[in-house]
Parts: structure tokens; C-alpha cells; sequence
């Protein structure tokens, strides 16, 4: 059973997050630029505060807040801890490197608006709620991606903003569209709403939406922006834009496709079981002959939106679907964060060669890349892989059984691509003793390895807590 209330507190760790923005940008005005780490800190304390809030949230009932525009749930939740502990991340990698950089302040309330915008995607119950999430997110994002004006970083920004803004555009067309059709914009009234609306109208709609979606989870067909803006942003921005963002836009498909298009006569299910095959190919096909590691990670995050769409593919049809995305985001992003930790310890190599040796030289670093990335293969005992046995579980409970075969079929093949970043950083003489390390970076991979090992070993509590059931 489920109330409504207009308690700000069913919203603290948003609100957390965005005073915490606030403040920090105000303090910026003033502080030296040595002591803007401050703003820093201050961030660091918002996410673990509302990590905090998010756990006690979560041991409550469900619930809606202000007018059910924003859902209390299990998905709310588990998209809470996971996007504020990314961000947390982040705050680590990107801290030694911007230490007195000018713009330092503007780094952190730029993170955190981000951050913010995919919490409220995560909740958003509300079309309108969507969209504003979606510029949330979005907006931030761009400035980030361009955030050291270097070409490529210009480079990055502008192709991230080009499709953003289109997508945004028909994302905010199809919500006129459902509008229309469904005579609102709250999941409950849509739900009623759509099965009497016209066919036509409905799925021009969900398509449109979709896309917008799809944008922020990099997803195809709009993930065209994904290579070049993680090459061309800084690492630390590259770890976040492939990893938080994701979270909140698959948070959000997963609610669409459980409340307003639940008892929709549409065969959107079939459309984004054809989209998770499409993104789990392309990914790994674009990935097999990279040698820069960002684009390598860049395709790989693709075709890992393909396996989580699997479980948003099969909603409704089996008692699987909410666990199996909610786990499998965890494991990914922990993982994948691990892997770009990796990238950050090392800035100066850029290509798999460049990793030559790294086993003589950094052995703890090297063991926390195998983890990583045989961990994104699916390589047990790490959570990606209980997230992938989860999610074909659920793909073929679902009555999608052949899409479980493709995805068997494309993660035994993105194991070669993985094998050749592997290859050169545990064989061959070290090409790395001039290298300089970053110590945080260092202590995130091993942090990152060591917790995806033990969501992995360490399943049933966590697969307990993420299976209640969410908002009807």
C-alpha cells in the first residue's frame, strides 16, 4: 500500500545535492584558489549524507511526493546510492588533478547539477518531471565534457551538445504527443489514458520519448556521442559521463515501461529488445579493432546498455525485470568506474601499448584492470557477471529467449576485445617506468576491484533488497 505526501524530506538527497551546489559555487566567489578543495569536500559530504538518506529511504514503505510527480521506491533508491556513490567517485578522481586549477569550484557544482539531473530522472513519475530532469542532466554534462578548451574537448562538447539538443527537441515533441493522447502527463493518468488513445499517436510518441532517453543512457540509435566525447573530455568526466548518466536514464525507461506503457496494446517491448541487440552489437563490433582505451571503454559502456536493456525489454512479464536492471547497475558501475580509475592512475597512456609491463610495475594496478574488465566480460565471481545471469534469467522467463542467446553470443565475443588491453599490461618488458601515477586514482581501481568482488560474492542481500516491489 502507498501514500502521497508533500514532506521535503522524501526529497532530501536531492536536496542535499542541490544546496550543496549552491553553497559551493557561492564559496567559490571568495575562497583562494588554493583552498577551493573546500567545495570539494563540501560536495564529497552532500553524497555521503545522501547516501545516508537514501538507505533509510529505502527501509520505508513506498510513497510519492508533491502531487506523485516523484516515486519512493526500490528503483528510486538503488538509483540514489548508486548515482551518488559514482559521484563520489568521480570527486576522488578528479580531485588531485584539479587542485588549484582556476576553475576548480565550477568543476564540482557542474558534477553535481549532473548528478542531481539523473537523481530526478531515476524518480520522475511525471512527463514533465522527465523533461526537466533530462535538461538537468544534459546541460551540465556539455560543460564538462569541454571543460580544459582544448580542441578535442571542444570537439567533445560541441557533438555531445549537437545530439543532445536534437534528441531533446524530439524527446520533448513526443511528450506533446503523449500529452495529447493520453489527456496528461503523470504515469498513473497515462496508464489509463493511452490504451483508448490512437494507435498512431501513441507510438509516434513513445518513440520520440525514447530517443531522448536513450540519449542520456547511450544507448542506440542515439549514441553516435559517446566515443568522441569520452576521448575528448577528461578522464574523470569520461568515468562519470558513461556511468551516472546511465543510471537515471535507465532508472527512467524501466518506470516508463512499467506504469504509462504497461497496459499498452503497442509492441514497444519487441522495439527495445531490437534496440538491446543493436547496442550490444555495435558496441562490441566498434570496439574490437580500438587501441585508445577511452574509445575502447567508450564502446564498451554501448554494448553495455544492450545487456540492461534486456530487463526494461521483458517489464511485466516475469518477477525478474526489477532485479535483474537494478543488480546489474550496481555491479556495471562499479566496474566500469574501476576501469576508468585505471585510466586516471595513468594519465599519460592512451593506448593499449602504452599499458605494456604494467604488471612488473604496478602489479595491485594491473590486477584491478584484469578485474575490471574481465568483470565487464561477466568473468566470475564479480557482480557483472551474477547482473548478466540475472538478466538472461529474466530475458528468458520473459519469453525472450533468443534474445538471451544473442547476448550469450555477444559476451564471449567482447572478451577478445578485452584480452587485448589485458595481453600487453601482463606481458613484455614495462613501458611505464616514466610514467607518474596518481595515488587516488590508484586507491579507487583497487577500492572499485575490491567491492565488485564482494557485491559479487556477497549477492543475496543485495539481491533481497532490490527485489521489493516498486510503485504500481
Amino acid at each position: 500500500m502507498t501514500e502521497m505526501n508533500e514532506n521535503p524530506l522524501d526529497i532530501l538527497p536531492e536536496m542535499l545535492l542541490a544546496a550543496s551546489a549552491v553553497i559551493g559555487l557561492l564559496l567559490g566567489a571568495w575562497l583562494p584558489r588554493r583552498r577551493q578543495w573546500v567545495t570539494g569536500a563540501l560536495a564529497a559530504v552532500s553524497c555521503t549524507a545522501g547516501i545516508a538518506a537514501s538507505a533509510v529511504s529505502a527501509a520505508g514503505q513506498n510513497t510519492t511526493a508533491f502531487g506523485e510527480a516523484f516515486a519512493v521506491d526500490p528503483v528510486t533508491s538503488t538509483g540514489r546510492i548508486v548515482v551518488l556513490g559514482g559521484t563520489l567517485v568521480v570527486l576522488a578522481l578528479a580531485a588531485g588533478p584539479l587542485h588549484a586549477n582556476p576553475r576548480e569550484t565550477e568543476f564540482y557544482v557542474l558534477l553535481q547539477l549532473a548528478a542531481l539531473g539523473a537523481l530526478v530522472l531515476a524518480g520522475a513519475q511525471d512527463l514533465l518531471l522527465l523533461a526537466a530532469g533530462y535538461l538537468l542532466a544534459s546541460v551540465p554534462a556539455y560543460a564538462l565534457a569541454g571543460f580544459r578548451k582544448d580542441p578535442q574537448g571542444t570537439e567533445a562538447a560541441l557533438k555531445y551538445y549537437i545530439v543532445g539538443a536534437l534528441l531533446g527537441v524530439v524527446m520533448l515533441g513526443g511528450i506533446t504527443v503523449l500529452l495529447a493522447a493520453g489527456r496528461g502527463t503523470s504515469y498513473p493518468l497515462l496508464r489509463s489514458g493511452l490504451p483508448d488513445a490512437p494507435a498512431g499517436l501513441v507510438a509516434a510518441g513513445v518513440v520520440a520519448l525514447l530517443a531522448g532517453v536513450l540519449f542520456k543512457a547511450g544507448g542506440v540509435p542515439a549514441h553516435f556521442w559517446v566515443p568522441d566525447a569520452v576521448e575528448g573530455s577528461p578522464a574523470s568526466v569520461a568515468a562519470f559521463l558513461t556511468t551516472v548518466p546511465k543510471v537515471g536514464a535507465l532508472a527512467a525507461l524501466y518506470r516508463l515501461a512499467a506504469v504509462p506503457l504497461a497496459d499498452s496494446a503497442l509492441p514497444w517491448a519487441d522495439l527495445v529488445a531490437v534496440l538491446s541487440v543493436a547496442s550490444m552489437t555495435l558496441g562490441n563490433l566498434a570496439a574490437f579493432f580500438q587501441r585508445d582505451v577511452r574509445r575502447l571503454l567508450a564502446y564498451s559502456t554501448i554494448s553495455q546498455v544492450g545487456y540492461l536493456l534486456m530487463p526494461i525489454a521483458v517489464v511485466g512479464r516475469t518477477d525478474l525485470d526489477q532485479r535483474a536492471l537494478l543488480y546489474y547497475l550496481a555491479g556495471y558501475a562499479l566496474t566500469n568506474l574501476g576501469a576508468f580509475a585505471v585510466v586516471c592512475a595513468v594519465p599519460e597512456a592512451r593506448t593499449v601499448d602504452d599499458y605494456r609491463g604494467l604488471a612488473r610495475r604496478k602489479p595491485g594496478l594491473a590486477a584491478a584492470l584484469i578485474v575490471c574488465l574481465l568483470g565487464l566480460v561477466g568473468t566470475p565471481p564479480t557482480a557483472v557477471f551474477l547482473g548478466k545471469l540475472e538478466v538472461f534469467s529474466a530475458a528468458v522467463d520473459g519469453g525472450y529467449a533468443w534474445l538471451a542467446v544473442v547476448a550469450v553470443a555477444n559476451t564471449v565475443a567482447s572478451l577478445f576485445y578485452y584480452l587485448r588491453w589485458i595481453a600487453p599490461a601482463v606481458t613484455g618488458p614495462s613501458t611505464t617506468a616514466d610514467r607518474t601515477w596518481s595515488g587516488a586514482a590508484v586507491a579507487v581501481a583497487y577500492g572499485a576491484a575490491a567491492a565488485s568482488l564482494l557485491l559479487g560474492i556477497a549477492s543475496e542481500p543485495a539481491l533481497n533488497a532490490v527485489g521489493t516491489q516498486m510503485m504500481p
